[in-house]
């Protein structure tokens, strides 16, 4: 409150009058008569006190990526698509019961497609439920059976959301085992991504699904094919 205040005195600082010879009373007096002359200016200071959070947000999350990259690009217990040796990693979190997600499966499906030197991390993040906790425990057990690209699109092409039902459906209509896959979807492999999941979402400031990491870009939500080229494109440039 005190940073608020002050912020809002100094959008009318009186000429002449040093901050350190002003008491906290005196800093309150002359921003509540700011404000009362310019009410618009406690919306100026809020803006600027959220840039500022804003700022230091960013700076978190940018050095979270470079302390974490190595783990979010080459972590061996995160299935991924495409070139193991890609010069370009794209990094995905996702929900099988996020209509967003969904819908950026299909461009990220033709990204790979379209795309040779391109890697396609996921990260399993089930935030929408107990389905999508079942869904992503079976997407990894599958994994297990080297059966998760099968998998990953069969549960991504479930009508409705992802249930008990639906998920074994889908698990037997790609041949898994699905006495095993149920049995390994409590290992401590899946527990273990799910866990890195989480922890990375929270530091990279991630709040929802899809979420996606690219080069240096940290993308929240669904983008369309043409954007992801560009992102993809500007990561190779920055190197």
């Amino acid at each position: 409150m005190r940073k608020l205040l002050m912020t809002a005195a100094l959008l009318t600082w009186p000429l002449g009058v040093a901050a350190q010879d002003l008491t906290d009373e005196r800093i309150k007096e002359l921003a509540l008569q700011a404000i009362l002359e310019n009410p618009q200016i406690i919306m100026e200071a809020v803006a600027i006190l959220d840039q500022e959070r804003g700022a230091q947000q960013a700076e978190a999350h940018a050095q979270t990526l470079a302390q974490q990259r190595d783990l979010l690009e080459n972590d061996p217990n995160a299935p991924f698509m495409g070139n193991a040796d890609a010069g370009t990693v794209v990094v995905e979190f996702f929900d099988y019961n996020c209509p967003y997600c969904k819908r950026a499966a299909n461009d990220v499906k033709a990204l790979l497609a379209a795309d040779s030197d391109i890697k396609v991390v996921y990260r399993e993040w089930p935030i929408l439920g107990e389905g999508s906790v079942l869904a992503a425990r079976a997407a990894l057990a599958a994994h297990a059976q080297g059966k998760y690209e099968e998998m990953h699109w069969a549960l991504m092409e479930i009508q409705g959301r992802a249930e008990e039902a639906s998920i074994l459906a889908a698990a037997r209509s790609v041949g898994l085992d699905v006495a095993k896959l149920i049995d390994d979807m409590e290992s401590d492999a899946v527990n273990s991504h799910l866990a890195v999941s989480q922890g990375l979402a929270r530091d990279l400031g991630f709040t929802g699904t899809p979420a996606f990491v690219i080069g240096d870009a940290l993308v929240p939500g669904a983008v369309p094919l043409d954007e992801l080229q560009e992102l993809v494109a500007q990561a190779r440039t920055d190197g």
